[in-house]
């Protein structure tokens, strides 16, 4: 199988409303250390050569440089400054990838993620072109529209996580494209090309900290 070029590419552009905290919730404190820390080192222990290209806006690069100097040595990693939205965001992270690359974009605030995961999307993306990680619904769903609402079989649905993993030859032309708010995600450009999306196994411990409860349950995992 082929290796290529790793890089991950952290979008941290929360700004904590959610929280109710006056900190963005990518750098409250989770077992010591905060939350971006757990993110980035889950990356750079994945694999010896990844590459970081971290984003956040350009208000919060003094919080940003603090994390990263706090590890024991200096991790590699680029910071870059954020875009509008996400889909600018990215973009502008995009910026720092080279040819025959395999890109992870990962939110900054799932900070749970294994390796086992990062190293199974890398590889299913050599494979496939690229990889999804999602979990099954587990609660009823009931679609709503202006008649009233009706119950919806919750196996056709996938709750999508990331990082969502690419090769560079699918995710650099499909950034090229221009802004659609129907964008909710980096499949969802990448599929506006014709490619199709491969959904691989993610994992319930991989969750997004968007709310105190979160935190609380993140310490808790890591204490396993």
């Amino acid at each position: 199988m082929q290796q290529r070029k790793k890089i991950a590419i952290i979008v941290a552009g929360g700004s904590g409303t959610r929280m109710g905290a006056a900190v963005p919730k990518q750098f409250l404190e989770l077992a010591g250390k905060p939350v971006l820390y757990h993110t980035i080192a889950a990356f750079i222990n994945a694999y010896t050569d990844m590459q970081v290209v971290l984003v956040v806006p350009e208000a919060h690069f003094t919080p940003a440089q603090q994390v990263l100097n706090s590890f024991t040595a200096p991790p590699p990693v680029t910071l870059v400054k954020g875009g509008e939205t996400r889909f600018h965001s990215v973009q502008n992270g995009l910026q720092q990838v080279p040819d025959n690359a395999v890109v992870f974009v990962h939110d900054g605030v799932r900070p749970l993620l294994t390796t086992a995961l990062v190293h199974h999307c890398y590889e299913q993306t050599l494979l496939h072109g690229n990889a999804i990680p999602v979990i099954d619904m587990k609660d009823s769903v009931r679609e709503t529209n202006a008649a009233g609402n009706k119950a919806v079989n919750r196996e056709q649905f996938k709750i999508i996580q990331t990082p969502q993993t690419f090769l560079s030859e699918q995710l650099l032309p499909a950034f090229a494209l221009p802004y659609d708010p129907l964008f909710t995600d980096e499949a969802t450009v990448v599929e506006k090309l014709g490619y199709p999306i491969h959904l691989v196994p993610g994992e319930e411990r991989n969750i997004k900290i968007t709310r105190p409860l979160d935190l609380v349950i993140a310490e808790a995992l890591l204490r396993q």
